[in-house]
């Protein structure tokens, strides 16, 4: 009796020590499974068993950013997704809503988060910003006002940053492919 009693200690003692599967893994495991994005978009898991904490490469295929590589971390709480992943680029690029901390102003990433979107709505947002940047929502505001204004000059102003020109001020990171 008494060594069935510590076998079962011990088994319980051994389940306590598994890293328990939190309700954020559990989604970010669905929404990773339902992921359908173009190839524009990749995904890095610098350590495939933290799910929680990833990279991701956008390569525009068109628009103003068309070539670059632009890279962002993603940082997953363990309440998601009641709150929405924390997404940062890495580069300091020229763009009306993404300044130069890397901050990015996406309405989904914000005061619109719903725990219903996914990992794909990100994403698929993230993209688009680069497609057709918002010069009516930025915390670049002057890329946002050169945007408003001269498309022309914001269309230079994107392609010297993005060969890690410098102007205003600012040097830029190359992100060219």
């Amino acid at each position: 009796m008494y060594s069935i009693w510590g076998k079962k200690s011990k088994e319980a003692e051994a389940e306590k020590k598994k890293p328990r599967t939190t309700a954020a893994q559990i989604r970010v495991q669905k929404d990773l499974a339902e992921l359908d994005i173009p190839d524009t978009i990749q995904l890095d898991f610098p350590d495939p068993s933290h799910i929680l904490k990833f990279n991701v490469s956008i390569h525009p295929d068109e628009g103003f950013y068309k070539g670059g590589i632009f890279k962002f971390t993603f940082d997953i709480s363990n309440n998601y997704p009641h709150e929405p992943p924390k997404v940062h680029c890495i580069q300091k690029i020229y763009h009306p809503n993404i300044d130069l901390e890397g901050n990015i102003c996406l309405n989904i990433l914000r005061e619109d988060w719903k725990p219903v979107l996914s990992l794909q709505a990100v994403l698929v947002g993230l993209q688009y910003l680069f497609l057709e940047p918002n010069a009516d929502d930025p915390l670049n505001k002057v890329a946002a006002e050169v945007l408003k204004t001269n498309r022309k000059s914001f269309e230079n102003n994107v392609k010297k940053a993005m060969m890690g020109g410098s102007f205003d001020g600012v040097q830029y990171d190359y992100v060219l492919q």
